[in-house]
């Protein structure tokens, strides 16, 4: 009597095998391997350059690989768009969200645009329609956010949770989440991981990016590490992160953290009875020259108010302000750069950097394009001066890039700050204002960038932060943002994360 055997259906749900892709003479992956099974995490690591992204393009269809293979549930795999890929299960969340939505878009038309665009709903819809079937993929997706609010208006936080959601909306079965806390306070993060172990226990496969080991300690399965787009490294659990990080940046990270100063002399900036809002407690501040503080605290704790406060975009409720022991307030940012304060906003794809293709987007003209008028008061512009501080900066930042006229867009996130650091570091200034100033950049890319934060001893830095670590890390000094007011913490994650609104 014959007896039928039934296979079992593969777990594996995909197989990456001696991927390549070339951009020029630039080799952005060598044979480069990675399988992610059904209901597993898998962490990809990698400096900024190693390869993350270009895999991931492909991935996502929007470049194809030079040599390799691709097994998707056991079939070769191609898309041509993300559109495609999309279709076929693979949805990529990315860390800059500027395609999820626009001004003018309400937050129930982001979560469903791109079904508006592919024609999944109907010509003739009501609104009632639209907010039901919204309210419905943030439910699912266990978000919660104003439908009627406009795109806009929104915070990086939540322009990525939309993000989320509406990929989970797509039935995904990889989803791809490139740096997805980048921009989450602790709480949310939290809550994604909550989200991310569920999408787990469905069998949906996780390919996620990030440089945030606390992240890859609550999720990852495995991390697979990848160094100039070829496979150096992988990690099961128990994961000994201080390995994975030196296999990542190929040297050693004894001497991480830098050594806090603690005696100051001269006062840059004094703050007084601060309100930032009438009814917020008030609180004093001083910074002084050669000093680095960090602000933590969860987002909406205030810490870009006041940022954006002493880089006249807001205004202080009440409170006096003293630079270098004279008065100030700011009414615009054009006054609070002629007395030498300048910000690096926390979104630099929005705030820092010109758009692709337009004039002013190669990494000379980003970082000369607030000195224009200085540096070019006859009105006539010459390359000169922008070349120069272009070379100047890659040489002094280890900007990975193929010369000051290359597009900022060419560039990986850490070096894309480096250049926007850059910028603010070609004229003198008296106080830097850096508001998460690591999102998306890699343990080897974030060394340079505090190195070179600390290499100056004639101006004051005040740094905003939502990662303890990251501020422990830079600071010579931490402080707590809560219910908009500062308060004094002994330097410690534990200290910092045992705060009230981290306790939450």
């Amino acid at each position: 009597m014959w007896q039928t055997f039934i296979e079992p259906a593969s777990m594996t749900l995909l197989t990456i095998q001696n991927l390549s892709r070339a951009f020029g003479s630039t080799q952005a992956l060598a044979n480069a391997s990675l399988t992610i099974d059904k209901g597993e995490i898998v962490a990809l690591m990698g400096a900024n350059g190693a390869g993350k992204s270009t895999l991931v393009k492909i991935l996502s269809g929007i470049h194809s690989a030079d040599a390799g293979s691709i097994l998707w549930n056991g079939r070769e795999y191609r898309a041509d768009s993300p559109a495609q890929a999309v279709a076929q299960g693979i949805v990529t969340v990315h860390q800059s969200t500027d395609v999820v939505g626009v001004a003018g878009l309400s937050v129930a038309d982001a979560l469903l645009l791109n079904q508006f665009v592919d024609g999944r709903q109907p010509f003739f819809l009501s609104r009632r329609s639209v907010r039901k079937r919204a309210a419905t993929i943030l439910e699912e997706a266990g978000f919660a956010l104003p439908l009627d609010r406009d795109f806009g208006d929104l915070g990086t936080a939540d322009r990525q949770m939309v993000a989320i959601a509406r990929a989970l909306s797509n039935k995904a079965q990889l989803l791809i989440l490139d740096e997805p806390t980048a921009s989450l306070s602790a709480r949310e993060a939290t809550r994604l991981y909550e989200i991310v172990r569920q999408l787990k226990a469905r069998g949906i496969g996780i390919l996620y990016i990030s440089h945030r080991t606390a992240d890859l300690d609550a999720l990852a399965d495995r991390v697979v590490i990848l160094r100039g787009g070829r496979n150096v490294g992988a990690f099961a659990r128990p994961i000994d992160f201080d390995a994975a990080i030196e296999t990542m940046i190929g040297r050693s990270m004894k001497a991480a953290r830098p050594h806090r100063r603690e005696q100051f002399d001269r006062t840059v900036l004094q703050l007084q009875g601060i309100r930032l809002f009438p009814d917020s407690p008030s609180f004093d501040l001083s910074l002084h020259a050669g000093e680095v503080v960090a602000v933590t605290g969860v987002l909406g704790a205030g810490k870009s108010r006041l940022l954006s406060a002493l880089f006249g975009i807001e205004r202080f409720a009440t409170g006096e302000a003293l630079l270098d022991g004279k008065p100030y307030g700011p009414r615009s940012p054009a006054e609070a750069i002629a007395r030498g304060v300048v910000l690096a906003a926390a979104d630099r794809h929005r705030s820092s950097l010109m758009p692709p293709d337009w004039p002013g987007e190669s990494i000379a003209a980003t970082i000369s394009l607030p000195h224009l008028k200085q540096w070019y008061a006859s009105g006539f512009l010459f390359s000169g001066r922008e070349t120069r501080e272009g070379e100047e900066a890659i040489g002094r930042l280890g900007i990975k890039a193929s010369g000051p006229d290359a597009s900022v867009w060419s560039l990986s996130g850490g070096n894309q700050q480096k250049v926007v650091l850059a910028r603010w570091e070609a004229e003198p200034s008296r106080l830097l204002l850096l508001d998460e100033p690591f999102q998306g950049v890699d343990v080897g890319a974030r060394q340079d960038i505090i190195a070179a934060i600390r290499a100056h001893s004639d101006r004051a830095t005040l740094i905003a932060t939502s990662d303890p670590e990251e501020a422990l890390e830079v600071a010579d000094r931490v402080l707590v943002m809560e219910h908009h007011s500062l308060k004094d913490v002994t330097p410690t994650t534990a200290d910092i994360k045992q705060s009230e609104e981290y306790a939450r």
